[in-house]
């Protein structure tokens, strides 16, 4: 029987509206940190659905909308959240990207990584910039990132804010990786695991 105690991966949540730049950030932590950390976000899960469920009205009527989710979605994201939480709780670091636009969302992944090494990471973007870069890409519904905006950052806790119109993924990445070997505990799940 081992009796050493479990040591638990990391978990980096990055938190934006659509267009806030996550995915590049998450690619810039992946290469960059010395660890290797599993992608695991919703991009990750939702690519999992059935290809009829991406296309809409599917979408709108069973995942939900930008600022709100549907019943599959509301599934999708619990079993994303537990399966962060056992990735964690089984020696796996993690890199996830979400838009927490949900108050359950919120709760649901404070209740599920207060006791875990986890940083909650807020990817800021002024929303003009926004508003510019979901128009310059193709692969954006118009008006997602405005609707998000309030909704993104409503609970208004983090370990750490980055600004992707000022710093570049791998600049906002290097910002990330101090605050990781800093010695302090991360603290924003479990404070708002305090406040349910």
């Amino acid at each position: 029987m081992n009796n050493t105690p479990p040591t638990y991966g990391k978990i980096i949540l990055l938190n934006g509206t659509s267009s806030s730049g996550k995915t590049c950030l998450l690619r810039a932590l992946q290469d960059s940190l010395p660890e290797p950390y599993l992608e695991a976000g919703i991009d990750k899960f939702i690519w999992m659905l059935p290809e009829r469920y991406l296309e809409r009205p599917l979408w709108d009527e069973i995942l939900g909308l930008a600022t709100t989710a549907g019943q599959a979605g509301h599934t999708l994201m619990a079993g994303m959240h537990q399966a962060i939480a056992a990735l964690s709780r089984t020696g796996n670091n993690v890199l996830a990207d979400h838009v927490l636009v949900e108050p359950g969302w919120v709760q649901e992944c404070a209740a599920l990584f207060h006791d875990l090494p986890a940083y909650l990471i807020g990817v800021r973007c002024p929303l003009e910039v926004l508003i510019q870069r979901e128009r310059s890409r193709k692969n954006r519904t118009l008006g997602q990132a405005e609707a998000q905006y309030a909704l993104a950052h409503a609970h208004g806790l983090y370990d750490l804010e980055v600004d992707t119109s000022l710093s570049s993924p791998e600049e906002c990445a290097a910002q990330i990786r101090t605050r990781l070997a800093d010695p302090r505990p991360p603290e924003a799940f479990r404070r708002l695991y305090t406040s349910l």
